[in-house]
């Protein structure tokens, strides 16, 4: 009796993981003209592979039941090599302990499937307690770096104190995704440190990094804003300076705290820049992703900047373990221009919008910035109108 229901389920399990894996996503219309999303998520924990989650031997799981479960997977960091597309996603267990997982997709957006093995990532002698939010560089020197977020627990939290932390930018570089060398995490003066991007050149002969400074694990207090800062070698990493490129700004999508997302596009007109904006609703923060773009010389000043969100979530996407909040960390590019932007939904499984970068750079250049207050948000709208009289027949 058992060992028919051993088979049985097997049977069904291996059926549902198959066709679920090799499902085809289709683009939905875009209303906006700027991007497309897709129908389906592109990953979510049941892409897992089953041998994670699985013991398949018969004798010691008779009733082939899931011994290692697993939350969430989001967050992803994305990278194209060899003509795959890669994702180095956030892989949330029911342990809560987060982890780095490569799936990879031979069109970028579908029939992601994850490597065999997670990634076993080096510790420093100050171990990792979770580790999150990978953003990859490929670096002018060679590498292939990922800069993360490692959390340890705050050393001086109160007796009793269980869930005080310290956020830190931890740094490992590859050239395959397989074999990692782990870095020293980034030192800085600001107070703690999330959502950190690596620059892909050299900038006066030293790496450049944007930054997220806060005074909290959660809170950026006095701090936060998108920074910018160089440090001298990677080796050892350290930012002496930094400045601010986009700082927090009063009733704004991005009020709260905001932060950059992968490493930035260079195009002729100067730097594509992702970012997500948090703010506060009676329901709690919201999250969503803005655009920007950057001087391609001095890649900390700000050129353009569209107004208000660029992607917020909708309708399912607002449902997850933490609603209403769509992230990004990793985009790639094309030899075409073809821009594949992977976001996660509310911290629980991960999405594909495309567009180009002809598409993007017009959207950041042409579209209205944000005049901070109603009714010069009312007088943008007008101008639009009133550009729009000698085209009214075609509505």
């Amino acid at each position: 009796m058992k060992m028919q229901l051993f088979e049985e389920r097997l049977m069904r399990i291996k059926e549902e993981h198959k066709t679920l894996i090799e499902k085809k996503n289709e683009e939905i219309f875009s209303d906006n003209g700027v991007y497309a999303r897709y129908k389906n998520p592109i990953i979510t924990r049941e892409h897992l592979p089953l041998h994670w989650q699985y013991d398949f031997n018969k004798e010691t799981n008779p009733f082939l039941m899931e011994r290692i479960g697993f939350n969430a997977a989001f967050n992803a960091g994305a990278i194209k090599l060899n003509e795959k597309y890669l994702l180095v996603v956030r892989v949330e267990g029911n342990d809560r302990k987060s982890f780095f997982a490569v799936a990879e997709s031979t069109n970028g957006i579908d029939n992601f499937k994850f490597w065999d093995r997670p990634i076993s990532l080096p510790q420093t002698e100050n171990p990792d307690t979770n580790v999150y939010d990978m953003r990859l560089t490929q670096h002018d020197d060679g590498y292939i770096y990922g800069v993360f977020c490692t959390e340890r627990k705050d050393p001086n939290a109160p007796e009793g104190d269980t869930s005080s932390a310290v956020a830190s930018a931890g740094i490992a570089r590859t050239k395959d995704l397989v074999e990692w060398e782990r870095l020293p995490d980034l030192i800085s003066t600001s107070g703690q440190q999330r959502n950190v991007v690596l620059f892909p050149h050299l900038i006066e002969g030293k790496y450049a990094f944007y930054t997220r400074p806060q005074d909290g694990f959660i809170d950026t207090g006095k701090g936060g804003g998108v920074g910018f800062g160089l440090s001298d070698t990677i080796e050892k990493p350290e930012v002496k300076e930094e400045v601010i490129v986009d700082a927090k700004t009063y009733h704004t999508i991005y009020e709260v705290k905001n932060g950059l997302g992968p490493a930035p596009i260079k195009t002729e007109h100067g730097w594509l820049q992702l970012a997500h904006g948090v703010r506060n609703t009676a329901a709690g923060l919201r999250y969503t992703l803005y655009m920007f773009m950057t001087d391609l010389e001095k890649p900390w000043l700000v050129t353009h900047k569209p107004h208000g969100h660029f992607i917020a979530p909708l309708k399912e996407e607002r449902v997850g373990d933490v609603p209403n909040v769509v992230f990004a960390n990793g985009w790639i590019t094309d030899d075409d221009g073809k821009v594949y932007i992977y976001y996660a939904s509310s911290d629980t499984r991960m999405h594909v919008a495309t567009s180009t970068v002809n598409q993007l750079v017009d959207y950041c250049m042409n579209s209205p910035q944000d005049k901070l207050h109603s009714n010069l948000s009312v007088q943008t709208i007008n101008e639009l109108i009133d550009k729009n009289k000698n085209f009214m027949n075609l509505i």
